[in-house]
């Protein structure tokens, strides 16, 4: 079988039956972009729990380790260009995820992998302490790129971020190379910000701000961007795409007053976003350009 030139991206995170989160959104974002996906369940919901009480099934820690295994020794690894984990439902999860990552990366150091540390938001975690745990000592340190949110962030390196400043700092002692932030500190009125920390820069990319706006946006936005730089888009550029992307949906799907992101009518906001957004370069005295010699 020939590798597909878009190269195939693993997606480990939640299945819901009705809904555009986890991987319902992830994986039609990088299809809709041209990926063959590789789509990994870690829970399984009737819907988002905002919704309401909803069925959780789990799997069996040691039959998620073989399906690992499986993965792992598959006959078409070659195939796969990069890795996004969103949501995990136990410790145990992310051990055997980054057994996985581990192996794939020693195969192809090309190999990008995204961690979306889906742990938490304003107003607490919302996995077990040992998840999160599990994510930020096992997962976040394997990743190319992480992409918390504020809170997350947060948590993470046990401060709260109350400035784009805090933020930088954080995410510069987070360990991957590249960092965004979602839900960022904005510097226009009645916005939101990306903000990404990637070599000696820092680019926040806003929009503005959607009230009681639909669950899914972090998936949507992770799998954006991964699929803007597998295509060899400059950082900039991808930032600005992916956050384009997500606010047009999150937009579009407002207008019509669904409570789930309306992938399925916007797929073109995912190809050719027309929303225009403002990127902004911040200073911060650990990106000054080094000296010359």
């Amino acid at each position: 079988m020939n590798k597909s030139p878009a190269g195939a991206v693993i997606v480990i995170s939640s299945h819901v039956v009705r809904g555009s989160v986890g991987n319902r959104a992830a994986v039609f974002a990088l299809e809709t972009l041209g990926h063959p996906v590789w789509a990994v369940p870690t829970v399984v919901l009737p819907w988002h729990p905002g919704h309401g009480r909803a069925t959780r099934l789990s799997f069996p820690d040691d039959g998620f380790d073989s399906m690992i295994e499986d993965l792992i020794d598959a006959p078409w690894t070659s195939e796969v260009s990069a890795v996004l984990t969103g949501y995990l439902g136990s410790a145990a999860q992310t051990r055997s995820v980054a057994r996985l990552i581990t192996t794939l990366k020693a195969r192809n150091p090309d190999l990008l992998y995204v961690c979306d540390p889906v742990v938490g938001d304003i107003g607490g975690l919302y996995v077990p302490d040992d998840t999160a745990e599990g994510i930020r000592d096992n997962l976040v340190p394997l990743a190319s790129i992480a992409t918390p949110n504020r809170y997350e962030l947060g948590w993470m390196v046990g401060s709260p971020l109350e400035t784009n400043t805090d933020i930088i700092d954080a995410a510069l002692s987070l360990g991957p190379a590249r960092t965004v932030v979602t839900s960022a500190v904005p510097m226009m009125a009645g916005g939101v910000g990306n903000l990404l920390l990637s070599g000696r820069h820092a680019l926040l990319a806003e929009h503005r701000w959607i009230d009681n706006s639909p669950n899914g946006s972090g998936d949507l936005f992770a799998a954006v961007f991964l699929s803007r730089l597998l295509s060899g888009m400059p950082d900039e550029r991808a930032l600005q795409l992916a956050t384009a992307s997500v606010y047009e949906m999150l937009a579009r799907t407002m207008k019509r007053g669904s409570d789930e992101l309306t992938l399925e009518s916007d797929a073109s906001s995912l190809v050719s976003p027309m929303a225009l957004v403002q990127v902004r370069r911040i200073m911060h005295r650990a990106l000054k350009p080094a000296s010359p010699s």
